[in-house]
């Protein structure tokens, strides 16, 4: 998985059965000790930081057009 930016959508699959994908928005690229995280506005409206695990997120890319391709 490559690193995200400002404006990519991140599509997160449920880790557990029952639950639901979620989608969201990165607002912000952070950095730190934890490595790379995101803060995200999901597209039920809440926000928060998240990290991401190896195989449960997909990127996608979102281009000036504003159309999203397969990051």
């Amino acid at each position: 998985m490559g690193e995200g930016k400002a404006g990519d959508r991140l599509h997160v699959e449920a880790e557990r059965i029952g639950r639901h994908r979620r989608e969201g928005e990165i607002l912000e690229v952070l950095t730190g000790a934890a490595g790379v995280h995101y803060r995200v506005r999901w597209d039920d409206g809440h926000e928060s930081t998240f990290f991401p695990s190896a195989g449960s997120v997909k990127i996608v890319e979102a281009t000036k057009a504003g159309k999203e391709v397969g990051a």
